[in-house]
């Protein structure tokens, strides 16, 4: 496992082009799920500084926020834009729809 100085090398070091389609995502509808980014929980957990650093580097300058639904997946958002309750709406709906549909 790494250490908290090594994810947040790791981050620091990430080229932009890895981040660019999470950053078009983000100005075009505001909220981006976790398929989307290439940053897993933990990242967030201990160094959404150096997210949001990184972020501002690749243009993206609007405030950043995350929140997750039930340990089954998270998504990163713009808290000008979305409330974080209709985020977590959103995101069991995401999360439950798949479950109700009968298999075929």
């Amino acid at each position: 496992m790494l250490d908290v100085m090594q994810l947040k090398q790791a981050v620091n070091r990430m080229p932009l082009e890895k981040i660019r389609a999470t950053v078009d995502e983000l100005h075009l509808e505001g909220i981006v799920t976790e398929g989307k980014t290439p940053f897993n929980r933990l990242h967030f957990n201990t160094c959404f500084a150096e997210i949001e650093a990184l972020f501002q580097r690749a243009g993206y300058h609007r405030p950043l926020d995350v929140v997750g639904y039930q340990g089954l997946v998270y998504a990163m958002f713009d808290p000008t834009r979305w409330e974080a309750v209709e985020v977590l709406r959103w995101l069991k709906d995401f999360v439950e729809e798949p479950r109700k549909r009968p298999a075929s």
